[in-house]
């Protein structure tokens, strides 16, 4: 029982092998990248296909009606049809004849309708005898159903056979290829910000050490952190650095800026995933009830308290909080403080307000729409309750715009947080950046927009796997 369950075992993996690699040599990346990662195993097999091409009944065939072809005159007469139409299409619009020019084209049309002949008669011709092309695609596959050449090329092609059996799983290839995406993302994001802090007009070496510093000094500091190299230079040793999450030291205060990143980028996240979650647990709840109760006074109340949401300016709301809840109520602390978790409460709410009013108001759009489709009048004719044909129908299919309108208004809550945190004192990624901006501190920027572009990357990454798990087309695109 134990080998019968092996053989099937062996029987799915050597299977599994061969239709992957079948379908990732039909796409030019995924096959040069087969190549290059099974190169030796590769290499070797090429030989022996190359050897075994000869005694290969399709070349023989190939040759032979090729042979015919050209025995009969076929180019030649393509050849003379072709220049008889240019010509005919020459004196008709009354152009001046070239005869090279002609020559050339007439050349050019006529091989690549022998070769179209060519390939279509052998075609036929194989057909009608049984025999199929072997090319070295093929070949290789038939390789990969023989448990010893699997063997003999496991240790030489690991890399090549982990790819192949990543990609089997459509899921996991989905997944993967997103945060290849992300990678090049990244690293144009980095490109681009460096760009611009390399043609700020601002000068670091002069703002740091001041109006009285002589030439030498700035020299000297210029050459201290590499500004006096090319922007090719510096560019390449900022893409470097961010590579081997070695960012260097800041200008100012010579910090380490991973270790100072570290520090502050953690209550950054925190705040806006509080935020988050805030705006999920009030704001679809909401749109769904106003969705369901369309022109209601419970659907006005709730569209007109997001729209002030909407217009509420986060630095003032921040200061009538404070006013408010801190100096004239005293129930929260005014600034934060990461030993009283109170002082998070009012920074959370004021970055998550203006998310909350927008994913209310898409989430009403978006289940106004649903609830109208053809599919949901059928599910309630088929006797389905209220309850029922909202969960089962409406709320999975209207998710699609509601996630996308979270995933990018979260990226603009990282990016954004410098007011809120600036208000309530907070240390934050979002202060930090503005803070370094104005030097420019390039080491310092580039750390923190990375960080930032990282974790929007990684959200972007998360919202096209919860696509696919609410919506059963994308998984079926998925798998296709």
């Amino acid at each position: 029982m134990r080998v019968n369950k092996e053989a099937t075992s062996y029987f799915r993996l050597s299977d599994v092998l061969r239709y992957t690699f079948g379908k990732m040599g039909r796409r030019p990346t995924y096959k040069y990248l087969l190549l290059i990662l099974g190169l030796p195993v590769h290499v070797i097999v090429f030989l022996f296909y190359l050897s075994k091409r000869g005694d290969n009944k399709y070349s023989s065939i190939y040759e032979e009606v090729r042979a015919s072809l050209t025995s009969t005159g076929y180019k030649e007469a393509a050849m003379l049809d072709f220049k008889e139409q240019l010509l005919r299409k020459q004196s008709f619009f009354n152009k001046e004849v070239n005869e090279r020019e002609i020559d050339r084209q007439v050349e050019e049309l006529a091989e690549e309708q022998f070769r179209k002949t060519l390939t279509k008669k052998t075609n036929q011709l194989a057909e009608q005898k049984g025999v199929q092309q072997v090319t070295y695609s093929t070949y290789f596959q038939s390789l990969l159903g023989k448990p010893l050449f699997l063997l003999a090329s496991f240790i030489p092609g690991i890399f090549m056979y982990l790819l192949i059996l990543l990609f089997s799983n459509p899921y996991i290839k989905f997944i993967v290829e997103r945060l290849i995406m992300s990678i090049f993302v990244i690293a144009g994001v980095a490109v681009l910000v460096f760009t611009i802090l390399y043609l700020s007009p601002f000068d670091p070496a002069a703002n740091i050490l001041g109006e009285a510093a002589t030439k030498e000094q700035i020299a000297s500091f210029n050459k201290l952190h590499g500004l006096d190299l090319s922007y090719l230079s510096q560019l390449w040793n900022a893409l470097k650095g961010i590579a081997t999450f070695d960012l260097g030291a800041s200008y100012a205060g010579n910090e380490d800026v991973a270790a100072s990143i570290a520090n502050k980028f953690p209550i950054t996240l925190t705040i806006a995933v509080l935020s988050l979650l805030m705006a999920v647990v009030i704001a679809i709840p909401v749109g769904i009830i106003s969705a369901t109760r369309p022109n209601s006074f419970l659907d006005y109340s709730f569209m007109f308290i997001a729209l002030i949401g909407l217009s509420i300016p986060n630095f003032w709301q921040g200061l009538l909080f404070i006013l408010n809840f801190s100096i004239k109520l005293q129930w929260l602390p005014a600034t934060y403080s990461p030993q009283n978790w109170l002082s998070i409460i009012m920074p959370v709410v004021v970055l998550g307000t203006a998310l909350t009013a927008s994913v209310a108001r898409m989430t009403r759009s978006s289940m106004l729409e649903i609830i109208n489709e053809d599919y949901i009048i059928t599910a309630k004719a088929k006797g389905l309750n209220r309850l029922q044909v909202l969960w089962k129908h409406a709320i999975g299919n209207a998710m699609i715009p509601i996630i996308t309108v979270i995933g990018l208004l979260f990226g603009g809550m990282l990016g954004g947080a410098a007011v809120t945190e600036k208000v309530f004192n907070i240390s934050g990624i979002g202060s930090y950046i503005v803070d370094k901006q104005f030097i420019p501190d390039i080491p310092a920027i580039m750390g923190g927009v990375i960080y930032i572009a990282i974790t929007i990357s990684l959200v972007n990454v998360l919202i096209d796997i919860l696509y696919a798990f609410f919506d059963p087309r994308i998984r079926s695109k998925m798998k296709q």
